[in-house]
């Protein structure tokens, strides 16, 4: 706020140690300071009323605004007018969705060129008939009957290991015979036949 420099603050202080005296100089600065708070609270309340008073004007104006717009909407979509326009439309969907009469007539010249049709099909949906589907009759399947417990099979039990019959050990003197009792092989290196 002031452009008070440390230098500055020290001569100010000096000068008022000399004026004032040692002994006045704490109950005067108690005062000063009191009345800077003063000053301060009181600048701070100004402050807040003023910010208040600019929200009350925002608010006053947004409100001022929206009550416009809600105006132009209600006016814009009246809602009896759109209520009276959707019950003609319900009551009367033929009146609205034919053609006119004069162009369902043929023409009463025969020399003039007929009207043209149009080539493409028109839309039953934008006439508001909405096509209907054909009715089909298809059968459900039988239901399957319920299944019993002689469906299920029998539970099995394992049957019991019965340990393999022990059979002596063979000869030693037939498991070393000579390989003389070994087939034949001829001489071409072949098996024999």
């Amino acid at each position: 706020m002031f452009d008070i420099s440390w230098g500055k603050l020290v001569i100010i202080g000096v000068v008022a140690l000399i004026v004032i005296g040692p002994k006045e100089l704490p109950t005067v600065l108690r005062t000063v300071g009191q009345w800077m708070s003063k000053i301060r609270r009181m600048a701070s309340e100004f402050q807040g009323q003023f910010q208040e008073a600019m929200r009350e004007a925002e608010m006053a104006d947004l409100k001022k605004q929206f009550d416009e717009t809600t105006s132009t909407l209600t006016s814009t979509f009246d809602t009896t007018d759109i209520k009276n326009e959707l019950e003609k439309m319900i009551q009367e969907p033929a009146a609205t969705s034919t053609p006119s009469a004069s162009a369902a007539t043929p023409p009463s010249d025969p020399t003039a060129p007929a009207p043209e049709t149009p080539s493409t099909a028109i839309d039953p949906v934008a006439l508001g008939t909405a096509p209907v589907a054909p009715e089909v009759s298809v059968p459900m399947p039988e239901m399957p009957p319920p299944v019993e417990t002689k469906d299920f099979a029998a539970p099995s039990t394992p049957a019991p290991i019965t340990p393999a019959p022990t059979t002596p050990a063979p000869d030693l003197a037939q498991a070393t015979a000579p390989a003389e009792a070994a087939p034949a092989q001829d001489a071409g290196g072949g098996k024999a036949a």
